[in-house]
């Protein structure tokens, strides 16, 4: 959980900001949204490399030391004197964040019994959630009562404080097993599998949803009838603890029913979320967010432990794929709706979040299996 948390606290953390970067540096919508798009873009960049540096030092020192890299990028984020710098250290932090992201998935698979995944991969992304959540209430109220670049050091206070917890408390990897070996070959079959590429698909859309979603209703509660200031924009993430408290669920009913059913039902979630922010009610919408985040939560804890299910060998490398298609997918999400601003504001936004749920809903119904039965623990592989 803590690593989740550490993985999320500072990547979307400017969303809240938008508006203000915007009237600080004089900057259209799209300029400013880079500065959730290059971390993002970073991601995908750097994820599939990940299992080279596990296999080289360990899950838990690539953990650890990606969690005290991103606190110090963070820090130096604050000293960015205008947009396209600022913007070159939110890329530096995103190179850095799959350390964290796709190590502690795998650990997660490497460590617990399968049987038992779902609930540890669902406690993982509680983490996320409140992490995320930290990382735009904090960053929202700093900015709004101080200044923005104190919002970054806030941030890299927590970091480094978060970094030096996951030092002291996460434990060395106990069992002895084969990760990735960096081999065209182990590429080819992971980009072969029809079970783990229907999973990359899946991922790409649902953070396109969570970040079109997420980077863009600001800037509609920021306008008139609503003109929420900078720390009540902040303070409208609190719509994920809904998410963090119930997502735990979501790994119970993995572990039981399967990734696929969880999925469909958080996807149903999803929409009706985003019907509801149509609404012309500051409570209905945030009743709508609520229930769009809890939605998302769920779909990551199926979708990311899905993949590591499938994945037969080389886990990092089939994790660190993943997340590139990922984040990817909120690239996409971070780009597109920009256009569509233009054209019919905010339904239009709405639009895209639906029909993009709707292509994930058919993609997982045709090539996910029904179930996944969790398969035992590896008789050669020694405790």
């Amino acid at each position: 959980m803590l690593a989740g948390f550490a993985a999320f606290v500072d990547l979307y953390s400017t969303q809240p900001l938008l508006p203000m970067l915007a009237r600080t540096f004089h900057a259209s919508n799209f300029a400013v949204s880079l500065t959730v798009t290059a971390p993002t873009i970073a991601v995908a960049l750097a994820a599939p490399y990940v299992g080279r540096l596990a296999d080289r030092f360990g899950l838990r020192v690539v953990i650890v030391g990606s969690a005290f890299a991103l606190a110090a990028a963070t820090m130096l984020a604050a000293t960015a004197a205008s947009l396209p710098v600022l913007i070159a250290w939110r890329f530096a932090q995103g190179m850095v964040t799959p350390g964290l992201f796709a190590s502690t998935i795998a650990y997660i698979h490497e460590e617990w019994p399968p049987s038992r995944t779902g609930r540890a991969t669902a406690a993982y992304v509680s983490g996320t959630v409140i992490g995320g959540v930290t990382g735009r209430l904090l960053g929202g109220f700093m900015a709004a009562d101080v200044s923005w670049p104190s919002s970054f050091v806030a941030l890299s206070i927590v970091g480094f404080a978060t970094a030096a917890a996951l030092w002291w408390w996460l434990p060395q990897e106990r069992r002895i097993v084969r990760r990735s070996d960096g081999t065209g070959g182990s590429w080819r079959a992971h980009l072969r599998h029809p079970q783990l590429l229907a999973t990359y698909a899946v991922g790409f859309c649902m953070l396109c949803t969570q970040v079109a979603m997420f980077t863009y209703v600001p800037f509609l509660l920021a306008a008139p009838p609503f003109s929420l200031s900078t720390a009540a924009l902040g303070s409208l993430f609190l719509t994920y603890l809904v998410g963090a408290a119930v997502t735990p669920f979501a790994g119970s009913g993995i572990d039981a029913y399967g990734h696929r059913a969880v999925l469909v039902g958080a996807l149903g979630l999803c929409a009706t979320g985003s019907l509801l922010t149509l609404a012309p009610s500051l409570p209905v919408i945030a009743v709508g967010l609520s229930i769009f985040a809890t939605g998302v939560f769920f779909s990551q804890a199926a979708s990311s432990s899905h993949v590591a299910h499938h994945a037969a060998h080389d886990r990092a490398l089939a994790i660190g794929l993943y997340a590139t298609c990922y984040y990817l997918g909120g690239t996409v999400g971070g780009a597109v709706p920009s256009a569509l601003w233009h054209v019919g504001r905010w339904p239009a936004c709405v639009a895209f979040i639906i029909g993009v749920e709707l292509a994930t809903l058919s993609i997982a119904w045709t090539f996910w299996s029904r179930a996944s039965p969790m398969p035992e623990w590896p008789a050669n592989v020694t405790p």
